[in-house]
């Protein structure tokens, strides 16, 4: 028996320590929720889960990201809604301004409402912002909506120009076919010469200009100089022409004394010159009925009524302004519906992730509770057998007495 060295109180007092300890870790798991409070707990897990939290906090902000650009899709495409909604309108303008049962002032009123709504259409394409950005005026190109929790994970988005220069609404150009009185000039005969106007949509005046010139061409090409000398009357010293019904047309006198290709052009522009200056084209053309269906080309400025053509031109450009509209929501509504989808599994890793974070880092209160309740019985138990092995050397006293 010694009592320099109580061995027994010293391994209960040892054992209780261990125990104190652990219960100290417990009491913070269950106060905290955490089960990795300091590295030291778990220095790997550690490093797992705060990658995990980075990655969540991300996907959680990503998911904001793609919110956010859903509401500037919309912004967007609500002001789109009301630029379709002016161009239909100012289609059914169009439309009512192309009937001829309407007079000068009715037209003029329907183009004083037309050149509102442009002016409507340009406002709302200049105005139209999100977070004061500008949308539809040209500005809103090459943007990216980060729609991950790592570099260069995006979305890119770009919103054309939509005001009505863009849109097609300024020098607008058109043809309209229209019934023009006169004769459809196909061709021409002359002697053995024939020709062809070339252009079959031309105005009238255009078309036997085509002809003529192509007639004069034929006779220039097949023109010799023999030829052109048997016009030449020796008797009197003058040149002629000699058309295919033997009257002749005199050369002038100043292609006389010129060579002979001089001479020979002079005589061809007596033969053109008669041609065009005719009264009549009897007997020398070929020609079709009145009435004939050609082109009539139109250029506006603005969109216009003013008449048949202009109206139709205007006809023609706001229903491919509406096109373009179209085209642009419909772009903006699929993007918006895959951004919806990216919302949705953005939000579904960062559930999965943060369960996955969850088994990591948090406390299983159950089981740690568990391990709370064992160690406070071990130290209730320690405390008991460390004050035995105190009272165990009191029998050295018994010894000395």
């Amino acid at each position: 028996m010694v009592v320099q060295h109580n061995l027994t109180a010293m391994n209960a007092n040892r054992q209780l320590g261990i125990t104190t300890g652990a219960q100290a870790k417990s009491s913070e798991k269950l106060s905290s929720g955490y089960r990795i409070n300091r590295a030291g707990d778990d220095a790997a897990g550690l490093k797992i889960s705060e990658k995990m939290r980075s990655q969540i906090r991300g996907l959680d902000k990503a998911s904001s990201n793609a919110q956010d650009g859903i509401s500037l899709i919309q912004t967007a495409e609500g002001a789109l809604g009301e630029a379709h909604s002016i161009l239909q309108r100012m289609n059914e303008l169009a439309v009512q301004g192309a009937n001829d049962t309407n007079e000068s002032i009715d037209r003029d009123a329907i183009n004083e409402e037309l050149a509102a709504l442009t002016s409507e259409l340009d406002r709302i394409a200049s105005t139209t912002q999100f977070n004061k950005q500008n949308l539809l005026d040209g500005s809103f190109t090459s943007k990216n909506l980060q729609v991950g929790a790592n570099s260069d994970q995006k979305i890119s988005i770009s919103i054309g120009k939509m005001n009505s220069k863009a849109l097609g609404l300024h020098s607008i150009t058109g043809t309209t076919t229209q019934s023009q009185t006169g004769k459809k000039v196909t061709g021409f005969t002359f002697g053995k010469y024939s020709t062809k106007a070339t252009d079959s949509t031309a105005a009238f005046s255009d078309q036997a200009k085509d002809a003529n010139a192509s007639l004069k061409a034929a006779v220039d090409a097949d023109k010799t100089e023999a030829a052109y000398m048997k016009q030449i009357d020796f008797g009197t010293g003058s040149a002629y022409y000699m058309d295919a019904t033997g009257k002749r047309y005199k050369v002038a006198a100043s292609a006389m004394s010129a060579d002979a290709t001089a001479l020979k052009s002079a005589i061809s522009d007596i033969f053109y010159n008669w041609k065009t200056k005719a009264a009549t084209y009897a007997n020398t053309e070929n020609v079709i009925a009145d009435k004939t269906t050609v082109g009539q080309a139109t250029q506006l400025t603005d969109p216009s009524v003013k008449d048949y053509a202009s109206a139709n031109a205007t006809i023609d450009a706001v229903q491919k302004a509406i096109n373009s509209v179209s085209s642009q929501r419909s772009a903006l509504g699929a993007l918006q519906n895959r951004l919806e989808h990216t919302v949705a599994n953005l939000d579904n890793v960062s559930e999965n992730t943060s369960s996955a974070e969850s088994r990591i880092r948090d406390t299983d209160m159950a089981d740690e509770m568990v391990e709370y309740s064992k160690n406070n019985i071990l130290a209730q138990a320690g405390q008991s057998m460390l004050a035995q092995a105190n009272q165990s050397t009191q029998g050295v006293l018994s010894l000395l007495q």
